[in-house]
């Protein structure tokens, strides 16, 4: 019987895939998140570019002298310019204020809703959302109406119950009150990711506190504030960033113009008048990387100090 032999280099097994499970899951990966990546380079990346670049230059809208390169005038313009401390030092003093408000109120409420002793709590979760899903800006003209001297509920409710109304919005003493009391109204949001993250916490060992005598104050201390520091954590890094970046509001109520004042002449504001009021595009793009650079300043410090009271559940140190 002849035997016959076969040329391995004509005999093949199946054909490999060209791309392994891996890339091909890579592959449509990229493909989904591809509208953001587009996105994110045509609406911020390049724009960022383009801002910094103008850093650098006479850019104006109105284009009144010819293009050219200005090194550092810019910069030395801005530190010069007494309009940028005085509004930074108005977003400063906002922020001393408004945030610790704005992290406590909603922890507290999240608190009480988290509580087993309340009846109906996802109808009040739903009340206290509610706010937070009606146009920003239609809720400001209310707001406007509300706090009106003359006119307000606020305070009519007020001297109804004895005190003297206040001209919230025009005396410079109340305006931060009154601005505070706009952002209380809109805390929904924060209400809620406080309480998922209370409702996160394992109750074993409240029980355990408890057994080692540990009364409202000490599980608090000791065991929802540690269990809670990344939820407590993120919402101060997004609070700082938000309330650094202030505008809508006294855009809305005083028109941009600082009223009362000068205690609304946020840094935002200052830099949406110098590019929109004043057309300067190349000052507004520095005082925009001006802002940029405190808000980075501020959320690296914050991140290097999250070492030392942040906890996260089974990380070893």
């Amino acid at each position: 019987m002849a035997i016959v032999e076969l040329d391995s280099s004509r005999v093949s097994g199946p054909s490999e895939p060209r791309f392994s499970l891996a890339g091909m899951e890579a592959i449509w990966g990229y493909l989904f998140i591809s509208p953001w990546i587009v996105g994110f380079m045509l609406l911020t990346a390049i724009p960022m570019v383009a801002t910094l670049v103008f850093t650098f230059t006479n850019i104006t809208l109105t284009g009144d002298e010819p293009l050219r390169f200005v090194g550092l005038e810019n910069y030395e313009r801005m530190l010069g310019d007494p309009r940028t401390w005085d509004a930074l030092g108005v977003t400063l003093r906002f922020a001393a204020v408004a945030l610790p408000i704005g992290l406590l109120i909603p922890f507290a409420i999240a608190l009480l809703l988290n509580s087993s002793s309340l009846r109906g709590s996802r109808y009040f979760q739903a009340l206290f959302f509610m706010p937070f899903v009606i146009p920003f800006v239609a809720a400001l003209f209310a707001w406007a109406g509300m706090l009106n001297p003359q006119t307000g509920w606020i305070n009519g409710l007020l001297e109804f119950i004895g005190l003297e109304g206040r001209d919230w919005i025009n005396d410079p003493d109340w305006i931060f009150s009154a601005l505070v009391l706009i952002g209380i109204w809109g805390i929904g949001s924060a209400v809620i990711i406080n309480l998922a993250g209370l409702q996160n916490v394992p109750t074993e060992l409240y029980d355990a506190a408890r057994v080692d005598g540990a009364g409202w104050w000490g599980q608090l201390r000791h065991v929802t504030i540690p269990l809670m520091s990344p939820v407590l954590f993120y919402s101060i890094t997004l609070g700082m960033i938000g309330v650094l970046q202030y505008f809508l509001v006294p855009l809305v109520l005083n028109g941009g113009d600082g009223r009362p004042s000068g205690n609304t002449y946020f840094m935002n504001v200052h830099i949406y008048k110098t590019f929109f009021t004043f057309q300067n595009m190349s000052e507004g793009a520095t005082l925009a990387w001006f802002l940029f650079l405190i808000i980075l300043a501020f959320t690296l410090v914050l991140f290097w100090s999250a070492r030392y009271w942040v906890y996260y559940a089974g990380e070893t140190k």
